[in-house]
């Protein structure tokens, strides 16, 4: 949508660092909402341009004058993509920028997870730490353990560089191989799922949220696992089965978990919640004031770039581009 002014129209539906709401300003008209939370969706519909939304064919319809879905994120589920490609509209995502600090976190997770860094936080503030006790809170080693990581893309790839400094064996399944090169850089083998499941120490969810993705780990797959694995989840929700995963915690089939995304986000399991051999956090892995910048600002940059008719750095669907 053009105004008066000659210059597009951006609608940031999300709060965004004011760095890069003063690029969209400075070449764009922007209306920016200043809410840190979800548009309500007659909202978009009444003020939408671009957006960072669930965008589905029901809101192309109200939106035909749509030109480029510009998604603060690597993932773009929230996307239809195939509607937009049919409708000539440009999907552009952040990946690359948020890669090292989303996997910084997910080992946060696998090191929490493992010493029982949450436990002993509240242990301690509960005032129940009255001496030092040989058998109290133990963990689980790190060092020299599997790591299965499961999708070997960017963050997958991170992560397995990050188990080198703790001397682990990396497998990896991914539906395509890694080169040569990169898995004899990283020290990581590819197998089958079952196989990384078995063998496994830790189980890393680095994969995209595809209709064969859906549950991937489910009753059948944590029944498979070790007894002293932990299983983490920093990809997409629904790749894992949450009441399964309750009833692994509680049951011991596994040892515990960490996980930055849930099935139904906001909603948490309550079960999950009621655990102690689960650390939960509220989808923060890329949350660092530095990595948030960037992928605001390469969300703005990539918007900037359709509307001015040129190529963006990062699209989903460059075949429409070709369309122009």
């Amino acid at each position: 949508m053009t105004p008066r002014s000659g210059r597009p129209t951006i609608l940031i539906s999300r709060l965004l660092p004011e760095a890069a709401i003063d690029l969209a300003r400075s070449r764009a008209e922007v209306d920016a909402y200043t809410v840190d939370a979800a548009m309500p969706r007659a909202e978009l519909l009444t003020r939408l341009c671009v957006i960072s939304e669930a965008i589905d064919q029901a809101l192309l319809d109200a939106c035909p004058d749509l030109r480029v879905v510009s998604n603060v994120a690597v993932g773009y589920n929230n996307v239809d993509v195939a509607a937009c490609t049919r409708r000539g509209v440009v999907v552009t995502n952040t990946p690359d920028v948020l890669t090292d600090t989303t996997a910084d976190f997910a080992w946060a997770l696998l090191m929490a997870a493992a010493r029982r860094v949450v436990e002993a936080d509240r242990y301690l503030r509960e005032g129940r730490f009255q001496q030092w006790e040989y058998m109290l809170l133990l963990g689980g080693d790190v060092h020299g353990k599997t790591l299965g990581v499961v999708g070997f893309g960017r963050i997958g790839r991170a992560m397995a560089r990050r188990a080198q400094g703790f001397g682990m064996r990396v497998l990896y399944q991914d539906a395509v191989a890694a080169d040569a090169a990169t898995e004899h850089e990283l020290r990581a083998s590819r197998t089958d799922l079952a196989t990384l499941l078995r063998e496994s120490d830790f189980v890393s969810l680095h994969t995209p949220l595809i209709p064969e993705t859906r549950h991937l780990i489910n009753a059948g797959s944590l029944r498979t696992m070790k007894k002293t694995a932990f299983l983490i989840n920093a990809a997409r929700g629904p790749v894992v089965d949450e009441a399964a995963l309750v009833q692994a915690l509680r049951e011991g089939w596994i040892a515990g978990a960490g996980l930055d995304v849930f099935e139904e986000e906001p909603k948490v399991h309550p079960g999950l919640i009621e655990l102690s051999n689960v650390v939960l956090a509220p989808h923060i892995a890329s949350a660092s004031s530095e990595t948030r910048l960037k992928m605001a600002t390469l969300a703005v940059e990539n918007c900037l770039a359709v509307l001015e008719g040129k190529t963006p750095p990062t699209p989903v669907n460059p075949e429409v581009l070709n369309r122009r």
